[in-house]
């Protein structure tokens, strides 16, 4: 006899077309993850935000039913997938904006710009610095005899000397396998040597040998564990040569659109695991693609390297993160050690390495090291803003001198977080905007020229610039309803602009930019700004002091510097003292893998950098109050050009009135 609780119910996802058996009164939301089906759940599954909006169209579910709903969706089937417990077998279709779309990580990559300061391997060579993590050194012996019958490891330790090598340790598995690989090579092998970082008396390891000569197939994977993406590259050893690229969605997003959300979730019965082989399976399906389109063997993969946050460092770890989001937020540890890489869950060969990135505070992680140091900011001595923009926002103010850090609590919106119809830059996103101020009339661009299905961050940005510049919304982001445009109204959810009628959409509603989703940008920008402020007055300098900004992380790649300053996120400087780099933290990890001598800076790098706990920075409120204006509270002194232009336009509107 069965109990209620071990009962199975049958689950089908449309239009995907997957189906998944799981036990009765668990959500539709649960049951997605199991599946590999996405849907948007900002919150992690709490119920609060609404997105994770699903239709049920066959059989029936409890609960799913909230203000965020409206009589009319509530009665075709619509509900959310968090909170709706499954009782009987259904066929749940997943809403459009959901529906991820990896042809826009294909655009992002295709953009990335190219700068002078970035270092590659040819430059690497010029330097003397191409010295790669991992060698493959390849020697020959006569074979042993009654009056010359060594053992094999010190046949081995013999011939490497006769080359120039010395100072080994044997990692047992390179003992087991050396009297066949001698053999079977005829008395040649290739033997694989982790040579030591930075340390008086390191040594180098051995860690694996091959019969004969493989010395031409030496390749490194540099991985970027992302919130929100995942890439991977190819380089080659030997060469320097990145031999491919590919990036894919964290499937770890299905638990949690930002790393607060996924630690919450990793502290539920189970979370933890879960979260560390979605970010595994994640990190595999992008090696494995990457493999099969550049014709390569992941067996021939020598050396792994991998940067990301704090906490994303963490769950892939398996590390119990709960205590980053916990005053006075402690981090289990800022240095890990060279690990396995099979351990943790990726495809590759027993021997291979994982060298992860060190962080310098629970917010402030190995991704930003590793950009700073692609970038150069540490080698330079001009004065630098460094802003990594993306799901989570960090900042680093210095120079060669010098660095201060600081991880600005800016929430996802400019990842469309908090946003009622934010959304990732993917297909149907709108990411431009333009108005006709007396009419209110837009005109909007969306990423892929398709029908609108919500906003993305740089559309967000591009929004609220241009009904600012407008006069359409004042400089505290709220709405001017008295606006003869029916744009401009009262919505369920307060003031509004509508973006786009329903019949024009793909989502069969409104879609509409709300004064709660401007003040959530408010805030955004603010917190970003402010820490600018902070880190530069704490060290006894201002805005006007930088000499260069340089911007990394995917959505630091795609924005529009004018618009990002008019709102005040971005200083008020000259254009060309802004650099974008893309993904630094790609960048960083394909750098530690051609070079020992920045493997050894990357621990300097990290120990250079004092981290600011913004909360408790002396002026850091003062800075962010004044920053919740559009563009600035001081924006005559800080914004100079933007103000004027702002003065002139609403000029113009007062005398075409």
């Amino acid at each position: 006899m069965n109990s209620e609780q071990n009962q199975k119910v049958k689950v089908r996802f449309e239009p995907v077309g997957v189906t998944v058996n799981i036990e009765a009164g668990r959500t539709v939301l649960d049951a997605a993850l199991e599946a590999g089906v996405h849907i948007n759940a900002s919150c992690g599954g709490e119920g609060v935000c609404g997105k994770c909006r699903v239709t049920v169209e066959e059989g029936a579910v409890e609960g799913g039913l909230t203000e965020k709903i409206n009589a009319a969706d509530a009665a075709r089937g619509v509900r959310q997938a968090c909170l709706a417990t499954l009782t009987e077998d259904v066929t749940v279709r997943v809403h459009v904006e959901s529906q991820l779309d990896k042809a826009a990580l294909k655009a992002l990559a295709a953009g990335a710009p190219q700068s002078a300061i970035l270092i590659d391997g040819e430059s690497l060579k010029k330097e003397g610095r191409f010295e790669p993590a991992l060698a493959k050194v390849v020697v020959k012996a006569s074979p042993p005899t009654r009056e010359d019958n060594r053992n094999d490891v010190h046949r081995l330790l013999s011939a490497l000397r006769e080359v120039g090598e010395s100072g080994f340790v044997f990692e047992f598995e390179a003992i087991r396998d050396l009297p066949e690989a001698w053999r079977q090579g005829d008395w040649q092998v290739t033997t694989t040597i982790m040579r030591p970082v930075g340390r008086k008396g390191g040594r180098n390891q051995v860690i694996r040998v091959e019969p004969g000569d493989t010395s031409s197939r030496n390749l490194a994977a540099a991985i970027d564990l992302g919130t929100t993406t995942v890439w991977a590259q190819f380089v080659d050893l030997n060469t320097g040569q990145v031999l491919g690229s590919e990036g894919d969605f964290n499937s770890q997003i299905g638990y949690g659109e930002d790393v607060i959300s996924r630690i919450v979730y990793a502290g539920k019965p189970g979370g933890l695991k879960r979260l560390q082989e979605a970010a595994a399976t994640s990190i595999n399906e992008v090696l494995g693609v990457l493999a099969r389109r550049v014709g390569l063997d992941l067996k021939d993969i020598s050396l792994a390297t991998l940067a990301g946050n704090t906490t994303m460092t963490q769950l892939f770890l398996g590390v119990e993160p709960r205590y980053i989001r916990l005053e006075p937020y402690v981090p289990a540890a800022t240095y890990y050690p060279p690990v396995k890489a099979r351990d943790f869950g990726l495809n590759f060969a027993d021997h291979v390495r994982l060298l992860l990135f060190p962080s310098v505070a629970s917010y402030v992680g190995g991704d930003v090291v590793a950009g700073v140091m692609g970038s150069g900011v540490h080698k330079d001595p001009r004065l630098t803003l460094f802003i990594d923009l993306g799901t989570n926002g960090e900042v680093v103010v210095g120079n060669q001198d010098w660095m201060a850090c600081a991880a600005a609590s800016a929430g996802p919106a400019f990842e469309g977080g908090g946003i009622k119809f934010g959304m990732r830059a993917t297909k149907g996103a709108i990411e431009n905007f333009s108005v006709d101020p007396v009419s209110g009339e837009p005109g909007i661009v969306t990423v892929g020229k398709a029908k609108p299905k919500g906003i993305c961050g740089s559309g967000l940005i591009a929004t609220v610039a241009a009904l600012m510049l407008a006069g359409l919304i004042d400089e505290r982001g709220r709405v001017k309803v008295d606006h003869p445009s029916p744009r401009l109204r009262e919505g369920e959810d307060g003031p509004e602009y509508v973006l786009a009628w329903a019949a024009d959409t793909q989502i069969g509603r409104d879609i509409a930019l709300t004064e709660t989703d401007i003040d959530n940008l408010l805030r955004a920008k603010g917190a970003m700004y402010a820490a600018y402020m902070t880190l530069l007055e704490g060290v006894g300098l201002t805005i006007h002091d930088l000499e260069r900004v340089i911007l990394a992380g995917g959505f630091g790649q795609s924005i529009n510097l004018e618009r990002a300053i008019m709102i005040g996120l971005l200083p008020e400087l000259p254009l060309e003292r802004f650099t974008f780099v893309g993904n630094g933290s790609l960048l960083g990890a394909r750098l530690v893998a051609l070079s020992n001598p920045l493997r050894a800076e990357v621990g300097d790098i990290a120990e250079k950098m004092t981290n600011f706990e913004l909360s408790t920075a002396p002026g850091y409120m003062d800075n962010y109050t004044g920053s919740l204006f559009l563009p600035h509270t001081e924006g005559k002194t800080l914004f100079p050009q933007t103000w004027a232009r702002l003065q002139e336009v609403r000029r113009a509107l007062q005398k075409a009135v």
